[in-house]
Order: structure tokens, then sequence, then C-alpha cells
């Protein structure tokens, strides 16, 4: 005998399906919803630098912001605002810190992805990855408790707070960015390519250094560019440990203050809301903002431009 449907369920199977439909129909719109949180932040973030950048430049030239050499913004009879200075301190810290992270952390990515065992990876990696964790408040300490006496004593020229110290302690902290992303892009070269070079008769150093290197140079590229984005948004290893001196110079001896520790410099209350040294910290961040900006688009084009698929 044939089952037989009730009306009353019938009306109730027909209300499920039309709660499952709308349900279907706001799952993609609470979806979009979250997946625009960080475009409209990043909105809104950009909106407020160029409103206050503009206020600033009302009282500030162009000229005098990216050209001239002082920068003296809380100088009542004679004030002056010079991005150079920050942003000579921002380059050297940013290139000491590569100079320190781009060799430790590539050997450190080609031991992991060529030579270590099974084991040992799993033993190391996450090693190498505990620094990433680090607090860089802890890494300011470190730099100027630890670091800057160690090298007063191999370099007495060397101030209290300098920009060396900062800059080596920020590659210390790159090295698990860069060490990471690399021995990703060395893993991801088959290991085809590998043995068809040792077949040839090379040896497992020159089939690394001539095969496996070459061939993984996209991502082990964008890892320095990315390195770079973040030694050159670092905050509190340079306000702590570089000082707060605003030279225009190349001596890594000396104190200096990069851009992110100038805008911690203005907030902390020095400049009074309103005032054109306050709005130096938006035309200090929009500029920073660009500079990280342009290096992670320099690193996206890297990876899709000379990435090789096999």
């Amino acid at each position: 005998m044939a089952q037989t449907t009730s009306v009353s369920e019938l009306i109730k199977q027909k209300r499920n399906k039309s709660r499952r439909m709308k349900l279907e129909k706001g799952v993609p719109v609470l979806l979009f919803l979250a997946a625009s949180v960080s475009v409209l932040t990043t909105v809104g973030i950009l909106l407020t630098l160029i409103v206050e950048t503009v206020m600033f430049f009302t009282d500030v030239s162009f000229r005098e912001f990216f050209l001239s050499t002082a920068m003296q913004p809380l100088n009542r009879s004679d004030p002056s605002f010079s991005i150079l200075p920050l942003l000579s301190a921002t380059l050297l810290s940013t290139g000491i810190a590569m100079l320190v992270a781009v060799p430790i952390g590539l050997t450190t990515a080609v031991y992991l992805s060529e030579y270590a065992t099974d084991k040992a990876r799993r033993v190391l990696k996450p090693m190498v990855e505990v620094l990433a964790g680090i607090p860089t408040i802890v890494y300011g300490f470190f730099a100027f408790t630890f670091v800057t006496p160690v090298l007063r004593e191999i370099i007495p020229i060397l101030d209290r707070t300098n920009i060396l110290s900062p800059g080596i302690v920020m590659g210390i902290m790159i090295i698990p960015m860069v060490a990471s992303l690399s021995e990703d892009a060395l893993s991801s070269v088959p290991n085809s390519m590998r043995e068809g070079a040792m077949a040839f008769g090379a040896t497992k150093l020159e089939a690394t250094i001539r095969v496996v290197i070459p061939a993984a140079l996209s991502g082990i590229v964008a890892s320095f560019v990315l390195g770079i984005s973040r030694a050159i948004g670092e905050t509190m290893i340079v306000t702590i440990a570089s000082g707060s001196n605003k030279n225009l110079t190349f001596d890594v001896t000396q104190s200096m203050q990069t851009m992110t520790a100038y805008i911690v410099e203005v907030t902390s209350g020095d400049a009074g809301a309103g005032t054109t040294a306050y709005y130096s910290l938006y035309a200090v961040a929009l500029t920073l903002f660009l500079f990280t900006l342009a290096m992670n688009m320099l690193a996206k084009y890297i990876s899709k431009r000379y990435r090789e698929v096999y």
C-alpha cells in the first residue's frame, strides 16, 4: 500500500525548504560582509591618513618636507619638518636587519629543506618559528640592555642608543619569516629536478645551488621583500634602542630616529592636538603606509611574475 503524506506534513516540509533557501541566500551575504571588514578597515585608515596629511601640508610645503634636512617639530621659534632624517634611519635599520636575516634565514631554509631529516625538521622548524612569537618590546629591551653593551665593548665610539643594535635584533626577529617562506618555496621544487641534477654528476650542494634555489627564486625573493616590509614597519625595537635624535647621517654608531619611533614620540603627548607637529605624524604615517604597500605589492608581483609551476 502506498504511503500517503498528510496536508500538514506537506506544509511543514515546504516551510522547512523555504527556510533553507533563505539561509542559503543569506550565507553569501554574511561571508561577503566578513570579507569586507579588512577592506573597509584599510580604506578607513587610508582616508584618515589622507585627510590629516592634507591639514599638515596646508602649513608645510612639499619642498620642505621632502627636500630639507632638519626635523625639529617641537622647536617653538623655528620648527622644521623633513622626512629625510627619519627616512635615512628607517632605511639604515632595515638594511642592517636584512644583512642579518637574509644569509641566516636562507641558510636555515636550505638546511631544513635539503639536508635535515624529517625528525630534525619537525624539531628545528618550530624552534625557529618560536622567535616570531616573542613580543617586539622584549626584543627592544634585549637590544638596549644586552646587544648594545656587547657592541660597545667592540666599538667604543658606539652611542648608548644607536641604529646598529636595533637593526641587528630586527634581523634576528625577521629570520623566522625569511626561513619559513624560503623553506616552503624550496620544498615545492619537485624531487625529480634534484634527482636529475645528481644523475648528471652534481653533488648535493651543487644541485641545491644551481638547480633548487634558482627554481624557487621567486618565493625566496618574495620572502626577502616581505622581510623588508616587516623591518620598515617595526616600532618597539627602534623606539627603545635607537634613540630620538633626528640626525640625517649614515653613521650607524649614532643615535637616530625612525619613522615609527617618531610617530610614537608625537602620540605620547609632546605635541598638542591640532598643531602642525601633531599633523606631521599623519604625514609620516602615510609615507610609511605607502612604503609598506609598495613592498607588499612588489612581493606579490615577484611571486606571480617569476613563479615556476610544476
